[in-house]
């Protein structure tokens, strides 16, 4: 592909999702000792990178993030963020939230490595954090349907903007605000949407925007100065004049997502045309560096969201000079939504993180972009897969990697041939069925040799499962650690366990206890 510009003037965000795998706080930041600092220094120019200004003593995640060029951070925090008073039922239990002084200190950190801080509030869908709880089922849209908001009861308004107002208080130096508003799914099918959408003339589409105008009001009534971002995909389908007089010009920054590595670059650049000319005209992109390949993907792909930055790089040039594009938020999502499985954790990003901004600070992902990345985070590969292992204690260069690396050694034996179609091998296929299973009725010798196998594996799985975990809880909660065990682990090694009770079991009826007793102890 030939160079295309440099992705123009503007904010290079990186999303922090905290709904799930929330990082220890020392693991978002932490100051290394000025010997340390002056060392890594003559570390780096010894690889060739004589501009050092990337690189700070201010190591950890927000420190990375600022060397390898972003502009500021878009913080998710769902159920991560200290709400007080009647909203402390919004706080997660799974893991303590982050404190009043650990948010506070986020800010104080990135600000110090020049990151704006965007915090980011869902306010009418994926709200399923907030409407889960008993308390609240009575704010949903239809009862079935956790991430929706009634947009009709006044409670939920209140509600909402309880919730901005402690989230933009405990923010002081933020001037923006990002108010959600993506994928409100099944709006308009509540019984009082369709008394509501039973007057001739009203629509879903106004429907959608008399909330979010509403939320937005409130927010400029409170804040004057505060700016508003918004997802734009519940706007897509909207006409000219439905824009033009939907109470939004002039009040919102619409936020157009877009994650496909074959992003249609035509069909986006036309949407941010419409969007302009109807009086939206100020407008951010979204981008992916990871969460977005598939719910439960663990390891990421750099290439992928290379491509997807690449395309967006193209919709960037060939934007009239009229369209003023605020600048690009590189989500990172770690789930699909709040009850969704854990996506790639943050350490096996990075890689994808680092090339994706490079790609947009060189027009594509050159060789000299790809050698600054290697350089910066001391990889071998851009790929986390395939970068040259590093001895078993953590880089300060790329914090987590030691982690990054147990979890695609781990992954890739999940993925074996062996270990997936454990129960497709010939023996399970040809003497363990569950005819065989449920009779008793199966050759010893064959359960003995099933036996020995299934618990090799297992032994093999367990052994680096616990060095995943004893890595994993430095850098997250030990919740956090149980969890990805249990969603990514336990699934696929269930079946091998199935067996391994199974053979135990006919071994018990078709030998005598004397030799059985010593075939369960092989």
């Amino acid at each position: 592909m030939d160079t295309l510009p440099a992705w123009p003037k503007g904010k290079k965000l990186v999303h922090l999702d905290l709904k799930g795998a929330p990082p220890r706080i020392d693991y978002l930041h932490k100051v290394i000792a000025p010997l340390t600092y002056l060392f890594l220094i003559c570390v780096l120019n010894a690889r060739g990178l004589s501009d050092l200004t990337f690189f700070s003593p201010s190591l950890q995640l927000i420190g990375i993030f600022s060397s390898l060029g972003a502009d500021g951070l878009l913080v998710e925090y769902e159920d991560m963020f200290p709400y007080e008073g009647e909203l402390k039922v919004l706080q997660s239990t799974q893991h303590p939230p982050y404190s009043r002084e650990e948010v506070l200190s986020i800010q104080e950190v990135a600000k110090s490595q020049g990151l704006e801080v965007i915090p980011l509030v869902q306010t009418f869908g994926h709200m399923e954090f907030v409407l889960k709880h008993k308390s609240l089922w009575g704010l949903r849209e239809v009862g079935h349907c956790l991430g929706t908001l009634n947009p009709h009861r006044e409670e939920g308004v209140r509600l909402v903007e309880e919730m901005l107002r402690q989230v933009v208080e405990l923010h002081p130096g933020s001037t923006s605000l990002h108010i959600g508003a993506d994928e409100v799914y099944l709006l308009g099918e509540g019984e009082e949407s369709r008394r509501w959408l039973s007057t001739p003339g009203r629509t879903v589409q106004q429907l959608f925007l008399s909330h979010v105008t509403r939320v937005a009001k409130g927010v400029r009534e409170a804040w004057p100065n505060l700016n508003m971002i918004m997802w734009d995909d519940m706007l897509r389908g909207m006409d000219h004049d439905t824009l033009k007089g939907s109470g939004l010009v002039g009040l919102v920054q619409l936020m157009l997502w877009d994650y496909n590595p074959t992003l249609d670059v035509k069909n986006t650049v036309y949407l941010l045309e419409r969007y302009s000319g109807a009086g939206l005209s100020e407008l951010w992109a979204a981008s992916s560096f990871k969460g977005s390949t598939n719910v439960h993907t663990c390891v990421t792909s750099t290439q992928r969201h290379v491509d997807n930055h690449l395309q967006w790089l193209q919709v960037a040039a060939a934007l009239p000079e009229g369209i003023h594009m605020l600048g690009i938020a590189l989500t990172g999502w770690q789930r699909y939504d709040h009850l969704s499985v854990l996506c790639e954790l943050l350490p096996l990003a990075l890689p994808s993180l680092a090339s994706s901004l490079q790609t947009l600070t060189h027009g594509q992902f050159s060789p000299e972009a790809q050698s600054r990345v290697t350089k910066s985070l001391g990889i071998s590969s851009v790929e986390v897969e395939t970068m040259e292992s590093s001895t078993t204690s953590d880089s300060v260069l790329f914090p987590g990697r030691r982690l990054a690396e147990l979890v695609v050694e781990l992954t890739a034996i999940l993925q074996s041939e062996e270990l997936c179609h454990f129960e497709d091998n010939m023996f399970v296929r040809g003497w363990f069925t569950p005819y065989h299973r449920q009779r008793k009725s199966v050759s010893p010798l064959i359960a003995q040799q099933l036996q020995s196998q299934a618990m090799r594996l297992l032994a093999f799985v367990e052994q680096r499962v616990a060095m995943v975990k004893k890595e994993m809880v430095r850098l997250y909660p030990a919740s956090t650690a149980q969890e990805w065990v249990e969603q990514h682990v336990s699934p696929v090694v269930a079946p091998l366990q199935r067996v391994l009770e199974d053979t135990r079991a006919s071994l018990l009826e078709m030998v005598p206890q004397n030799v059985s007793a010593s075939m369960g102890g092989q």
